[in-house]
């Protein structure tokens, strides 16, 4: 990089992924001159550490960026597509963890071991999206295979932790788990089915077609990083009882 450091700002910087972006980034000692933490009103005043200094959380808003360089952004859909645009047009470049803009045709979804040559596409609109989990892992064999012979046809299926539901999935796991071992009736409340002991083939909402989002999301998103739209594709989430 040449010497250069750059102004750095993580939006949703308070959430699980946030600590995970700030954790890679003193990791590999990526060269920041200035690091602006952004989160929702409630978490303002807060102080995160990074690189042994403390750095304050400051109001995620549309005039959060003047001066950033690169906005990381993993505050959900809604937070990436009412803030996003504003980073962009402050002079950032921005990467995007939600699905907000995944399937937009003109904003590149990349994963760099499968396609780096994508991400020249972000001068088009400032903004260069993150797979969803489960389109990475599963294209990361597909695409050599592709380019070795040609696929014609995928059949997926992925088993997820209950730590993708949320907290309050993963206290429910482990509260049934307790109930179930003391002989006592286990509480529903995260699931429509208990997850204890269980597997449930149902991650988010199902749509008409008979597919849920999640496994949409992994057929449309591999289709368009592998540049293959017309790619066969029937995919099966689960959701698994481990955290």
């Amino acid at each position: 990089m040449s010497g250069k450091r750059f102004n750095v700002a993580v939006a949703g910087a308070t959430g699980a992924v946030g600590e995970v972006f700030l954790q890679i980034l003193a990791e590999r000692k990526f060269p920041i001159k200035n690091l602006r933490l952004l989160a929702s009103e409630r978490s303002v005043g807060k102080k995160l550490k990074f690189a042994g200094q403390e750095f304050p959380v400051e109001l995620l808003s549309k005039d959060a960026f003047k001066g950033i360089d690169i906005a990381l952004f993993s505050a959900g859909a809604s937070r990436s597509k009412e803030f996003a645009p504003a980073a962009w047009a402050a002079g950032a470049v921005v990467v995007d963890n939600s699905s907000a803009f995944r399937m937009e045709p003109d904003i590149p979804l990349v994963v760099p071991e499968i396609n780096p040559e994508a991400i020249g596409m972000y001068t088009k609109r400032g903004i260069i999206a993150n797979p969803n989990c489960t389109t990475i892992i599963s294209i990361m064999p597909l695409k050599p295979l592709h380019d070795f012979g040609t696929l014609t046809r995928v059949v997926a299926s992925s088993y997820q932790a209950t730590s993708g539901a949320g907290a309050k999935a993963m206290a429910e796991l482990i509260a049934q788990t307790k109930s179930f071992a003391k002989g006592e009736t286990m509480e529903v409340a995260a699931f429509k089915h208990q997850i204890a002991f269980n597997v449930i083939p149902h991650i988010d909402a199902f749509l008409e077609n008979g597919y849920t989002k999640e496994e949409m999301k992994m057929t449309n998103e591999g289709r368009k990083i592998m540049g293959i739209p017309d790619l066969r594709v029937t995919c099966t989430t689960v959701r698994v009882p481990v955290l």
